[in-house]
């Protein structure tokens, strides 16, 4: 029955996380399931508004994934695939919850509600640790620069971070390179710091 239903519904090939996140919504409630996290990157972004391009998969920050969360999260993915809109299967994930560690103490006092459905309610980074987040990621990893730009840090925001990102590296190159990257995009921006 379900397995009906998600096939009908699923019949886009692109579909915004939005869509993809309501039908998991449903698709968690009808297997009597619940879902509270924090939910970062390219999806939280998308949810906003922020950015309009695909992501393939959704962040979780905390708290982990609940096995029958994540059994459910596979099955989604592969009647996803079955009805023509590919989720990898791991498209759900706990991949950046390292982060939790680097982000300011008290940060889930400045979260805000991103999503909220009948079995899922997700929550974001204040927008100072969503920035944070993604310049972090520009400067460790070379991404989210596309990213890094929709947000359009001010040049109060873009002054505030690097002092916080310079310290979450032991690397001595570390901190030039945080202030040479948040230039440089400054200056995208057409901000001088």
């Amino acid at each position: 029955m379900i397995l009906g239903l998600v096939s009908v519904i699923l019949i886009p090939k692109e579909m915004e996380p939005k869509q993809i996140i309501q039908l998991f919504d449903d698709y968690l409630a009808k297997n009597g399931e619940q879902f509270e996290a924090t939910c970062i990157g390219g999806s939280a972004l998308a949810l906003l508004g922020v950015i309009t391009r695909e992501t393939q998969d959704c962040d979780i920050l905390v708290p982990p994934i609940p096995a029958r969360v994540k059994e459910l999260s596979v099955e989604f993915a592969k009647l996803s695939f079955q009805s023509g809109t590919p989720l990898k299967s791991d498209w759900l994930n706990n991949g950046p919850a390292s982060l939790v560690r680097d982000l300011p103490t008290g940060w889930e006092k400045n979260s805000q509600i991103l999503f909220e459905g009948r079995a899922i309610k997700f929550v974001t980074l204040s927008r100072t640790d969503l920035i944070r987040s993604k310049l972090y990621a520009l400067c460790d990893r070379a991404i989210d620069r596309a990213d890094c730009l929709a947000l359009a840090p001010s040049r109060d925001e873009l002054s505030e971070i690097p002092p916080w990102l310079e310290e979450r590296d032991g690397n001595p190159l570390w901190p030039n390179h945080v202030r040479d990257t948040v230039a440089e995009l400054a200056k995208t921006l057409v901000y001088e710091l």
